[in-house]
């Protein structure tokens, strides 16, 4: 990816992350997590749910864990040849391929069993929008943090991990 590309930094609780768009592969994603960057959507939200060696989530709960109201579903683009490798971020969504809105999350591994197989309900995967180019010691510290359920919800920190701030940076 170029320095061309659009970087957006969460500031966090637990420090700063930078993440790398790769908006030639990705347009969609990149352009809906830039609508909600700007918006300040992700601003006080957290990151609810962590799995070490898997990936953390966030992006779609505030600290009370009160799912935020969001925009229409977007188009996977998950057949766009990026790979859920470490350090990437990736479109969290439900069992239907096309149902991607706020939420995201980065990997902690390659999880090849992530990415596009085929134009399937079990083969879509799970669209890849960037990468993470600084704070990759913070996402680990994250997978650090004591996690238990939280109502129906697994794998939540017990001490929230908030994204206090996300902002398009040069």
């Amino acid at each position: 990816m170029s320095d061309t590309q659009t970087k957006v930094k969460l500031t966090t609780t637990l420090g700063e992350i930078v993440i790398q768009l790769n908006s030639e592969k990705a347009p969609v994603s990149s352009a809906n997590f830039l609508t909600y960057v700007n918006e300040g959507f992700y601003n006080g939200t957290i990151f609810h749910r962590i799995i070490p060696d898997f990936m953390a989530q966030g992006g779609g709960f505030d600290t009370s864990f009160n799912q935020k109201a969001v925009h229409a579903p977007i188009k996977n683009e998950a057949n766009n040849g990026l790979s859920n490798n470490r350090g990437t971020i990736a479109m969290a969504r439900t069992p239907d391929p096309d149902s991607a809105t706020a939420q995201f999350f980065i990997n902690y591994k390659d999880n090849s069993f992530l990415n596009h197989t085929s134009p399937t309900p079990n083969g879509w995967g799970y669209a890849v929008f960037g990468e993470v180019i600084e704070g990759m010691d913070v996402v680990d510290a994250m997978a650090k943090q004591p996690t238990g359920n939280r109502g129906p919800h697994q794998d939540v920190p017990k001490t929230d991990i908030v994204i206090e701030k996300a902002e398009v940076i040069k």
